[in-house]
């Protein structure tokens, strides 16, 4: 594939290839769901691709059939091929219905406790196998693997996203899992540079601050970067932090010392530096929609993720290239970085079709997803890392499921038809559902619960606040002598809290996953009953 020379296009268009921005994966306009983080309408999307020429494009949500529709859709737009990005730490089937989905990489944490071997093979295939359905779906930058070290389990935004507490955990399973994608021609991404595990605040939200000192950043937070670099990984990913020790004035992501001069200089990183999401708190609460991409760029970043406007962007980031704040050879250099990195992933382009491999424009690619062997995998994570206590099996007696959830109108794990509802309705208990917002619970004072707590503080769920909720709950139920056995998905933090509160004869069953094969798993255990 052969790009044209950089001198032939205009200052603009070399700076729209280092923009990404945000598109829903639904087909239709009236289907967009997330305008608040940048999804738009097709003209929109269209002129952004089409008419500005951005260089990729991050989806989040929806199912692999439509996206793939999606993706061929907007390629098609392009006058070179895109970048298309998703979150997919946990595997195709996190995001998007149809693909595989894994445990948290936390899970293989606990596996690599007993048995590391295990661990490093299965966080090989999580790779693999992501890799192989991202392609089939027409993704080509993998934003895994999350290589912070989460030591604070109060951790917000990180917690069980991350391989493990320790660098030497993390670093292992991080390489592994770039090793296995590394059989496919896909990009990966490291993040969040230099390290977001000891945070007790949601980027998302407002800037955290570390206050760690150089020694201890370069024995627990960095270790895991230089390990992903040596493994290859093909980016990297600012973190929105800010790190006195290493710039007591800006967050890392607009750090000249952190993402030039550390990650560039010190640790002899050439591949692609990307921001985290522009349009996060931590940034916009500080930083204007013009302000940001510039000294973003400034910094070190080829990749200007999700700005608040793309158009403004550009326009700034030219602007800024006019007035001599960043020279014209830095940006030829990011565009430089970023058509190498597309060499990697596209075999033909010609200004007319697109071949990227393997071919994704074939139904038959999309029944490569969620295959057996790559179920069984998941599976065998889910099993692997499963946690039980108490009297086990738990004899049913009619009374009531309780299930306590973050969020009840956008669950993309329960249903009526998921295990965590049909398994304990056919053994008799009567279904209710419980979130923040419940008014009342409702329990007969002679009813007997099973309780099952889907909590796992991810970005945007509001875990933390669930808490307290499942913790009242949980203490009344004790008090009462009415919890007949308990049910944990998602976060082993939450699992060790009230493990130290449960009489040992109640049974408890813990899962990472939260998707309908760990309830399954769960249950099976709790009740004894093949589901």
């Amino acid at each position: 594939m052969q790009f044209p020379d950089l001198d032939k296009l205009t200052l603009a268009q070399q700076v729209a290839q280092m923009v990404v921005v945000r598109a829903s994966s639904h087909l239709f306009d009236r289907q967009i769901q997330y305008p608040e983080f940048g999804e738009r309408d097709r003209a929109t999307l269209k002129h952004w691709i089409g008419g500005l020429g951005v260089g990729g494009v991050i989806f989040w949500g929806g199912n692999a059939g439509e996206l793939t529709l999606r993706i061929q859709q907007l390629q098609a737009w392009a006058t070179y091929p895109l970048l298309i990005a998703a979150d997919i730490e946990e595997g195709v089937g996190q995001r998007f219905t149809g693909g595989t989905w894994f445990p948290p990489p936390m899970a293989l944490n606990a596996i690599a406790q007993t048995d590391l071997a295990k661990a490093i093979e299965y966080a090989r295939k999580m790779g693999a196998i992501t890799a192989q359905e991202a392609l089939a779906v027409g993704i080509n930058w993998i934003l895994a693997p999350v290589v912070d070290v989460n030591n604070n389990p109060a951790n917000p935004v990180i917690n069980i996203r991350a391989f493990g507490e320790t660098p030497e955990i993390v670093s292992q399973l991080a390489t592994a899992y770039i090793h296995g994608a590394a059989d496919y021609p896909v990009l990966t991404c490291a993040k969040h540079f230099p390290g977001h595990g000891d945070t007790g605040v949601d980027s998302h939200w407002a800037l955290p601050i570390i206050t760690h000192d150089r020694a201890r950043l370069d024995s627990i937070e960095l270790p895991p970067f230089r390990a992903a670099i040596k493994a290859g990984v093909d980016s990297v990913m600012s973190a929105h932090l800010l790190i006195p020790a290493l710039d007591p004035e800006l967050p890392a992501t607009l750090s000249p010392r952190i993402l030039t001069e550390e990650l560039r200089h010190n640790l002899g990183f050439e591949g692609l530096i990307s921001t985290d999401a522009l349009v996060m708190g931590a940034i916009t609460d500080r930083y204007g929609a013009d302000d940001a991409p510039v000294m973003a760029v400034a910094a070190g970043s080829d990749l200007i993720l999700m700005p608040v406007d793309p158009e403004i962007a550009i326009e700034a980031v030219c602007h800024a290239v006019e007035l001599g704040l960043i020279s014209a050879e830095r940006i030829k250099e990011s565009v430089g970085r970023i058509w190498r990195s597309k060499q990697k992933l596209f075999k033909q382009w010609d200004g007319v079709t697109l071949t990227q491999s393997p071919v994704n424009t074939q139904p038959a690619t999309l029944m490569t997803l969620a295959a057996p062997t790559s179920m069984a995998v998941a599976k065998s994570v889910l099993q692997d890392s499963l946690v039980i206590q108490g009297n086990l099996p738990l004899q049913p007696s009619p009374g009531k499921n309780i299930v306590v959830l973050e969020e009840i109108l956008d669950s993309t794990f329960l249903s009526r038809s998921t295990p965590a509802v049909t398994i304990p309705t056919k053994l008799g208990y009567q279904l209710q559902l419980i979130n923040r917002q419940s008014q009342s619970i409702g329990i007969e004072p002679d009813e007997l619960v099973i309780l099952q707590l889907f909590i796992r503080t991810s970005p945007f769920s509001g875990g933390l606040g669930i808490v307290s909720v499942a913790k009242q709950l949980f203490q009344q139920l004790l008090a009462n002598h009415q919890l007949q056995g308990l049910a944990i998905y998602g976060s082993p933090y939450l699992m060790a809290d009230f493990a130290t509160h449960l009489p040992p004869e109640i049974p408890c069953v813990f899962c990472y996953g939260q998707m309908a094969a760990a309830q399954s798993i769960a249950l099976e255990q709790l009740f004894g009953v093949q589901s």
